[in-house]
């Protein structure tokens, strides 16, 4: 069954059926569109629908009277306790112990792997992020979008999509030419040049005198003295590659992996932008024309000049965007359309890229060029992801020991693991700014979600243990306790845990289909709090404790309840990429 609300869809749709075969409603009516989930307020039922409001008009009758019938129906289902009307038209349905015990026995059995489904039906989807320039390590933000990018390519995977991990490499531009000559720089200290202070523009890093001692080492003095045309792009390819390195080594330190590396200046140097240009311009999309002024500047401070401009206006964007430079070169925009023509060619029409947030004004005009070169068959869905504000004890923390301008994102992993620094990126919506405590972050407190979580975890696992001294190992086996009396579970917080662990199938679809990776820590972090309120509960009441040596029956039942806590908790840090623990230290 795994997603019990789509399966209840079904149900519904087939009464719906029923009663057209009867002559009761009409046939052919649309079931695609109605809802089945939750009731916002769990005292009325565990299922709610709106089926009767949205087929009443269609069906030419009144909603409750359309909902009558359809209740005389859903009454029949032996799952199906009560089913009752409400307000214009809703229905609400209470479903019976048994069935909360026949998902408790499906987590168990499925293990870790509850909650997979084939919603993605193996298409293909490419997820592309981090994306940094580069020009160096890499920093906090880059880190968010990294964790951001990594859990979101996990969870289309565990609904079914086959993902692509993608990094574009900025390799192209301005920037790169910029670290060349910084790189050039330190290479010409590395030689025993009196270099002074770095000049403005250029990359201040203590990263880069690694750089530089390195290129020494390889050309030897083949560089000093000559003109800057000749070792640019020697440098330049040089510092780029050890950019790489180092950035590839931070990603790695974090737990991200891509599957493929695309870099602008191959894409550039093989005409990829010519070839996609040349495409609008046979679709009339490309013209000569000037802009009016942007927004807030004054006509007087602008300077009009013709432009070679492509019309994404008509496709929703606010202005046409430029694709040339004042010198003739290509703008940023230009490389992008010719970069995500690339992706659609290899066979991706989902995209979805993780950009910083202060990407957001290509946004709309990436998507209308991709709507025009691929006849709006291809889809981009672009992830901005917020700042991240560094603190320590509620301290601002801004500089870097290595970086000199920022906090590198390896500080910070080495600072506080891996793990929590993926878990805390991912308990905020991408698109709100985060706050980063270094010391609350690792703080053994409720307050804390990630010890939370982690802990609801960790105390499942000591039950467990402390069973084991109880029962042989057998009966503790996942497929033994789900063949537990589990009828036995009748206290409403055993229940209520249950129907909790029951939504996670239907938490992780809809966490996907929306693209919203944070919706699980928010998910890990009520689940956590329920496992440990039961397991208060129990505290207080000894008859409520998950072992009891006078009921071993009873026992068993409950132990099941801790392993699909422990199950499902695990099911949701696979996503996050982060390794659950047996025991807090």
């Amino acid at each position: 069954m795994t997603n019990l609300f789509r399966h209840f869809h079904d149900i519904v749709a087939a009464e719906i059926g029923a009663l057209a075969r009867a002559g009761a409603l009409p046939e052919d009516l649309d079931t695609s569109r109605i809802a089945v989930e939750p009731p916002r307020d769990p005292a009325h039922g565990d299922i709610s629908t709106n089926a009767a409001m949205v087929l009443a008009k269609p069906a030419g009758m009144a909603p409750r009277a359309l909902a009558e019938k359809l209740v005389e129906r859903l009454r029949r289902r032996p799952q199906i306790i009560a089913a009752e009307l409400a307000g214009p038209g809703f229905i609400n349905l209470r479903l019976a112990d048994s069935f909360w015990h026949d998902r408790l026995a499906e987590i168990v059995r499925a293990g870790p792997a509850y909650g997979d489904s084939r919603l993605g039906a193996g298409k293909p989807v490419n997820v592309e992020y981090v994306s940094a320039n580069p020009t160096g390590p890499m920093h906090v933000g880059h880190g968010r979008g990294a964790v951001m990018g990594d859990a979101l390519a996990a969870l289309l995977e565990k609904v079914g999509f086959a993902v692509t991990r993608e990094y574009y490499i900025n390799d192209a531009g301005a920037q790169v030419d910029m670290l060349a000559r910084s790189a050039y720089l330190r290479y010409r200290e590395a030689l025993g040049e009196e270099i002074g202070a770095i000049p403005e523009g250029l990359y201040p890093g203590e990263y880069l005198k690694e750089t530089g001692r390195a290129l020494a080492a390889r050309d030897g003095r083949k560089w000093l003295g000559a003109a800057e045309e000749a070792w640019l792009p020697a440098v330049r390819d040089f510092a780029v590659a050890a950019m790489m390195v180092l950035i590839r080594g931070d990603l790695a330190g974090l737990g991200v992996r891509h599957d493929v590396f695309t870099s602008e200046r191959a894409i550039t140097a093989a005409g990829a932008i010519e070839r996609a240009l040349a495409t609008l311009e046979g679709q009339g999309l490309v013209y000569v024309g000037t802009l009016e002024p942007p927004k807030g500047m004054l006509p007087e401070d602008w300077e009009a000049r013709p432009q070679t401009l492509f019309r994404s206006t008509q496709f929703g964007d606010d202005v046409d965007r430029p694709l040339r430079k004042s010198d003739g070169s290509w703008t940023y925009f230009a490389a992008d359309i010719a970069y995500h023509l690339d992706k659609y060619r290899r066979g991706f029409s989902d995209m979805i890229d993780v950009w910083g947030a202060d990407h957001g004004g290509y946004v709309k005009r990436v998507g209308a060029a991709l709507k025009a070169l691929s006849n709006g068959r291809a889809a981009l869905d672009v992830k901005l992801c917020q700042l991240v504000n560094l603190f320590d004890k509620g301290a601002p923390v801004r500089m870097s020991k290595r970086a000199g301008t920022f906090v590198t994102l390896r500080e910070v992993v080495e600072e506080v693991g891996k793990d929590v620094f993926r878990f805390v990126m991912l308990t905020r919506r991408n698109d709100q700014a985060l706050d980063f405590d270094f010391a609350k972050v690792v703080e053994q407190s409720k307050d804390n979600p990630v010890f939370y979580v982690q802990y609801a975890h960790a105390r499942a696992r000591s039950v467990l243990r402390h069973a084991a001294e109880q029962f042989p190992a057998e009966q503790l086996r996942p497929e033994a306790l789900a063949a537990a009396p589990l009828a036995r579970l009748t206290d409403p917080a055993e229940l209520a845990l249950i129907r909790y662990l029951a939504s996670w199938p239907r938490l992780v679809e809809s966490a996907a289909e929306t693209h919203e990776p944070h919706r699980i820590a928010f998910y890990l972090q009520e689940l956590a709090a329920a496992f440990h309120g039961l397991w208060n509960k129990g505290k207080d009441e000894a008859s409520l404790r998950f072992i009891l040596a006078d009921a071993p029956e009873l026992t068993l039942a409950r132990l099941a309840l801790v392993q699909a806590v422990a199950f499902v908790v695990v099911s949701g840090l696979k996503v996050f990429g982060v390794e659950p623990v047996e025991e807090m230290r």
